[in-house]
């Protein structure tokens, strides 16, 4: 479930083998679409434990490459993975670079949890030139079969919980987002990336030790609740014997400053 001003946190490793696996592959489609290339100097908001940031890395190299976070614990994984990269801790609605400082300034999977994402899309094209690119990606709504699976504990367990949000999940409102907040040429897409796996444990066990909204399930839940839950989570991904593929579908929107 999203929520407003969230902060993930927790095991790294365990996110990296969650939702990692997924946002790796999305961040190399993401960079092609936002014309990611050398010599830029690019900026990665709300970097997580760095799937965008690494592609960037790899094509501009770690001094070119800076990073915003607003969870320490990512920061600190950040800093031992890049250590020559710019990465600081800071929220995407206050970035601490000066205005016009980055080519391309890219936000992937984080805008659903903003506290202000008009606010936070400013502060992108602030810290880009003239000319320079603006742009970022969210998972469409039931885009991702495996946080469907998951949300269907959620509906079972949990079903006063909040809901998911829905903003900023599509092609339209993401233009909309960035028209409002004064970029121009503005152009949308769809991402779609694919991950397979061997056993249903190899999802499930990072799954819920993830700390996003409300902290990671293994802290929520009874551990009555998580066997119940691990049953309902199999059934809602098809029961798979063996190896199975799941799929991931992102909005991703892209705009130029000045």
């Amino acid at each position: 479930m999203s929520a407003k001003g969230t902060v993930f946190g927790g095991s790294s490793d365990a996110y990296d083998r969650f939702m990692g696996r997924y946002s790796r592959q999305l961040a190399v489609a993401f960079a092609d679409f936002a014309g990611v290339h050398e010599p830029q100097r690019a900026l990665d908001v709300g970097a997580g434990t760095g799937a965008l940031t690494a592609e960037l890395v790899a094509r501009l190299g770690e001094e070119r490459v800076a990073a915003a976070e607003p969870s320490p614990d990512y920061v600190a994984t950040l800093h031992t993975r890049f250590p020559r990269a710019d990465v600081r801790q800071a929220p995407a609605e206050q970035l601490p670079w000066e205005d016009d400082s980055f080519d391309s300034s890219l936000a992937q999977l984080v805008v659903v949890f903003l506290n202000d994402a008009p606010l936070a899309t400013r502060e992108l094209a602030r810290v880009t030139r003239p000319g320079g690119v603006v742009a970022t990606c969210m998972w469409e709504v039931e885009g991702v079969e495996m946080m469907n699976a998951l949300n269907e504990i959620r509906k079972r367990l949990q079903p006063s919980g909040s809901s998911i949000a829905t903003d900023y999940r599509d092609e339209e409102s993401l233009r909309r987002l960035f028209e409002e907040a004064g970029l121009r040429d503005v152009e949308t897409t769809r991402l779609e990336v694919s991950v397979e796996y061997e056993t249903v444990e190899e999802l499930w066990e990072p799954a819920i030790r993830v700390g996003g909204p409300g902290g990671p399930a293994v802290d929520q839940f009874t551990p009555e609740q998580l066997v119940q839950g691990r049953a309902i989570f199999e059934e809602a991904l098809g029961s798979p014997t063996g190896r199975y593929t799941l799929t991931g579908r992102a909005a991703a929107v892209r705009g130029f400053s000045g």
